[in-house]
């Protein structure tokens, strides 16, 4: 009896040494494929395109002296109408141009000390506003605003509000083409890397879209928006 038992032990020792065995063999098999599927390549793509601004948004902002607060809104008054005309002259309508309240200054209530009595009591500042989809129309009366200054007008361009902001408002009409371009673009990057290592290109791992970016194409023509996305994809390699 005790034979028979000593026997099987035996033989189950040797079953589980050979199971075990096959085991390992089997998942360190199974490991080395793993492996071999988990060959990456990460490359980017880049799509860059021009596109002209459809929205012009221009500030002209003058300014108006005087010791006589009456005269100076009366001045402030026709200054105004001649921007008006001049804008509309140019082809620019009406319900394109807003105007903003005047900001007087009393230069008196500002004196302190000893300091010399300015030239004019009153200064104010306004601002005519255009704001159109007419970008070359726009331009074309930037060009000949000079007319105005002709006619005493007296603008004050050199601050911030007064700056022109082209705006491009078309991004969703153009995304599409431009992740496709992208993508494609890091595609055929991955086949040459591919070719280069004698692999074999295959499905997408992961992918993800940069963010959209829109700036001037250069200060002398800021008209014009670079559009610019970048997409980053990896692919699996197999022998």
């Amino acid at each position: 009896m005790a034979t028979i038992d000593k026997s099987s032990s035996i033989i189950l020792g040797v079953c589980l040494i050979i199971g075990l065995s096959s085991l390992g063999y089997l998942l360190g098999n199974a490991a080395l494929k793993y492996k071999a599927f988990e060959r990456t390549v990460t490359v980017k793509g880049l799509s860059e395109r021009e596109f002209k601004a459809d929205i012009v948004i221009w500030p002209i902002q003058f300014s108006v002296a005087s010791n006589d607060l009456t005269q100076m809104y009366q001045s402030m008054d026709r200054s105004t109408q001649k921007i008006k005309s001049f804008l509309e002259h140019a082809g620019i309508g009406a319900d394109e141009i807003s105007y903003s309240s005047p900001a007087i200054t009393d230069k008196s209530a500002q004196q302190y000390g000893n300091q010399a009595k300015p030239e004019f009591r009153y200064t104010a500042s306004q601002t005519v506003t255009v704001y159109s989809k007419k970008i070359q129309v726009v331009r074309n009366a930037m060009g000949n605003l000079s007319e105005l200054g002709k006619q005493g007008i007296v603008f004050t361009g050199n601050n911030y509000q007064s700056q022109t902001d082209y705006i491009f408002t078309r991004l969703n009409e153009v995304k599409p083409g431009m992740i496709e371009e992208a993508t494609r673009q890091a595609r055929e990057v991955a086949e040459k890397f591919a070719s280069d290592s004698k692999s074999l290109l295959g499905k997408i791992k992961t992918a993800s879209q940069g963010q959209f970016s829109i700036r001037e194409r250069d200060k002398n023509h800021p008209y014009i928006k670079k559009v610019r996305v970048v997409s980053t994809v990896t692919y699996y390699l197999s022998d």
